[in-house]
């Protein structure tokens, strides 16, 4: 004789009959599928053996699979940080508390991102990154989507305005339009060539490939995006530690992670008579120090002194030239 049916699984069955039923399917064909399914197994669930084959170095030099392996690594975290914001961003009855928790995770993410950047500055050979790194041309970080998508996630496209134009803009009588403005956008300098005064190839790419999709964004969040949703919140949703955890998150984007690219910069690319040029043509000089763009995503959460004093530690930052060995 069966064993009798628990309360739960009688239950479960109910409401699998309702879900079924619900949307025109039938119940008993489901269940066969379920019972000739296999089980998971973990590297399946991760599809372990598509993300191990995707680090396919270009040269035999063997630090060009950390340097791979790192940039595929970061970019999985700054697609968790999109889908941190992007929460945020599309919450309905948002709450402090909620809000709070999103801003926490994303936090997260970068300290993991920045604390880890050494496995970059000190993890390869000099030597041979000078060497691999010409398989690499045109390409270059500067092309990362990703983190331009987080940018502009974060906050108004004025706030990304090149440093140079910033208050041009803001004491315009007219309103400027996105694209406009995008024009402008600070990274965008970084792609320029210094002789020449001409776009990189690097820019030109990244440019045809990604504008579309940025300005769409840029739009479409132009009323929601991690900022307005933040000064939109009712004052009693506002807490203080939202705006600490918005502050750090500032901090953290804007200038803890390119103080780690200017000690990577300063390790690979400097030399004694002058500067070895970035992949792709960029100027690194232009758009990684803090301190020139003093870009911030919540400008009404510092002082102007913070504000003044924004990114200056660079200069003596831990892996200036004067400490790495």
């Amino acid at each position: 004789m069966p064993d009798k049916i628990s309360p739960e699984i009688a239950e479960r069955i109910q409401l699998l009959e309702k879900k079924f039923k619900n949307s025109g399917q039938d119940m008993l064909s489901y269940l066969d599928g379920l019972l000739y399914d296999q089980y998971i197994t973990y590297w399946d669930y991760i599809r372990l053996d598509t993300l191990l084959s995707l680090q396919v170095p270009s040269t035999p030099f063997p630090d060009e699979m950390i340097f791979i392996g790192y940039h595929q690594i970061t970019e999985l975290y700054f697609k968790l940080v999109i889908h941190e914001q992007l929460q945020v961003i599309e919450q309905e009855q948002l709450t402090g508390t909620y809000f709070l928790e999103k801003i926490k995770r994303i936090n997260r993410y970068f300290n993991v991102m920045i604390n880890s950047f050494e496995v970059m500055i000190k993890g390869m050979e000099r030597e041979q990154f000078l060497k691999f790194r010409m398989s690499l041309l045109p390409a270059s970080g500067f092309q990362s989507a990703q983190f331009r998508m987080i940018e502009l996630y974060a906050t108004n496209v004025d706030h990304l305005v090149h440093y140079d134009d910033r208050v041009r803009f803001r004491e315009s009588e007219t309103t400027t339009s996105i694209p406009e403005l995008f024009q402008h956008i600070y990274w965008k300098k970084g792609g320029i060539d210094k002789a020449t005064g001409e776009k990189t190839l690097t820019l030109k790419q990244f440019e045809k490939r990604y504008t579309p999709r940025f300005l769409r964004i840029a739009e479409q969040v132009k009323h929601s995006n991690i900022y307005q949703r933040y000064l939109q919140l009712p004052e009693s949703e506002k807490l203080p530690e939202l705006k600490e955890e918005l502050r750090k998150m500032d901090q953290n984007v804007n200038i803890n992670w390119l103080l780690m690219h200017m000690g990577a910069a300063h390790r690979y690319l400097r030399k004694e008579s002058g500067t070895v040029q970035a992949t792709g043509g960029t100027n690194w000089k232009e758009f990684l120090p803090p301190s020139f763009q003093r870009i911030s995503f919540f400008p009404s959460l510092w002082s102007d002194q913070e504000h003044a004093e924004w990114g200056k530690q660079w200069v003596d930052h831990t892996f200036n030239t004067s400490t790495i060995e």
